[in-house]
């Protein structure tokens, strides 16, 4: 049995060196694109990660709210008029805010993001909050994020060997003398590019915690539960033609939504994602170029004879296509394995939630291939030229 073996194949393993390192300039470019998109997705989840496990159908912040590590209080009295509606069921408050944790090992203090609410109502869906509801009632316990990253010390560890019994120091940024409060328990929530651990305590020790920082009826965020059967959208628009302008009202993906927006339009970091992804593919077209453009003026006598005895330019441009997606696969598999590799080691490195998304995959081998065939749409016009006179 005859196999024919592709042209597009046979003229880019002729020379071996060159094919090699055409196939690693490609996977070094697939490389860089899951690079920045998974850096972009862990940005994003990272950020809404609080979002995803509020317990409530809607949320109410502030009309200056920006996003959770640029947050704006406002009156609880708006939170409790949404009682007054129909469909409303409950609400919750939540505080929010920076603060400096002291390490117990080292004494140096870092910025800790603490969120307080009432232990009595659940408004968050992490299953080890809901077991240690009953030690938040308890003055002056916390939760201790065992996600949060290494410079907070070996809180989370110390406290599973019981061995974390003196109380730990929280700092309000405006105080030289910090607070002292007792690990109850542990929870996963991770850091994110703007928050480097997490706290959990109640709203009473938070206000003790800042005393000087707002009025007690100042909240940042509320939660809504709405009655069984209540229609969702009906309730939102009833909400937001009723209630005073100073409030935003969110559905939990509207809530998401804003805060991508926000990390994706109005930081810098989002803006130099989107700038190196868009680098990346730019980049990536220009080497395959390179690439593919070198091949042609390597086996342009080749080409000038095939036209010479009668295969059309329409056969010559589908080999250039050929040599195009061979390219692209090989290149994406090497450029595959080494970002998973890496997605590992950034991820223990950083405790950003860096993963390998299938999307992400198809979406990476669906541009290595588009850049490799518009990089050969470009270089097939030295071969419409080639003229099978000027090879003899």
């Amino acid at each position: 049995m005859n196999i024919k073996i592709p042209l597009g194949w046979l003229q880019l393993v002729q020379q071996k060196l060159r094919f090699v390192i055409a196939v690693a300039g490609i996977g070094f470019i697939v490389l860089l694109m899951f690079i920045q998109l998974g850096f972009q997705d862990a940005l994003f989840s990272s950020a809404t990660a609080l979002h995803q496990k509020l317990h409530g159908d809607l949320f109410l912040v502030s009309s200056q709210y920006k996003s959770l590590t640029a947050i704006q209080s406002f009156s609880r009295t708006r939170l409790y008029q949404t009682l007054g509606f129909d469909g409303v069921d409950s609400v919750s408050s939540i505080y929010l805010q920076f603060a400096k944790l002291k390490n117990p090992v080292s004494g140096e203090k870092y910025s800790i993001y603490v969120i307080g609410f009432d232990p009595g109502k659940s408004v968050l869906d992490i299953p080890e909050v809901q077991q240690n509801l009953d030690k938040l009632k308890i003055s002056d316990v916390m939760l201790f994020d065992r996600d949060a990253r290494p410079e907070f010390g070996p809180i989370a560890e110390l406290f599973k060997q019981g061995n974390i019994e003196q109380p730990i120091e929280i700092f309000p940024f405006d105080a030289v003398k910090g607070y002292r409060v007792r690990v109850g328990g542990l929870f996963s929530l991770g850091p994110s590019f703007g928050v480097d651990g997490n706290l959990i305590v109640s709203d009473s020790t938070f206000l003790r915690i800042n005393p000087n920082s707002r009025p007690v009826e100042k909240i940042d965020m509320g939660v809504i539960k709405l009655k069984d059967g209540a229609d969702i959208k009906q309730v939102l628009v009833n909400l937001k033609a009723n209630l005073p302008k100073d409030v935003k009202i969110f559905t939990r993906q509207e809530f998401i939504d804003f805060e991508k927006q926000y990390w994706s339009v109005r930081t810098p970091i989002g803006f130099i994602l989107n700038l190196m992804l868009i680098m990346a593919s730019v980049v990536g077209v220009v080497i395959v170029y390179q690439i593919l453009y070198s091949n042609i003026a390597t086996q342009f006598i080749a080409y000038a004879t095939l036209k010479a005895i009668g295969y059309a330019n329409g056969y010559l441009l589908n080999v250039v296509f050929q040599q195009a997606l061979i390219l692209a696969l090989l290149g994406y598999i090497p450029g595959f394995i080494v970002s998973i590799g890496l997605y590992d080691f950034a991820m223990k490195a950083t405790k950003l939630p860096i993963m390998m998304t299938n999307n992400n995959a198809l979406l990476v081998l669906i541009s290595t291939v588009l850049i490799c065939i518009t990089s050969g749409a470009l270089a097939i016009n030295k071969l419409r030229s080639a003229d099978p006179a000027d090879s003899f």
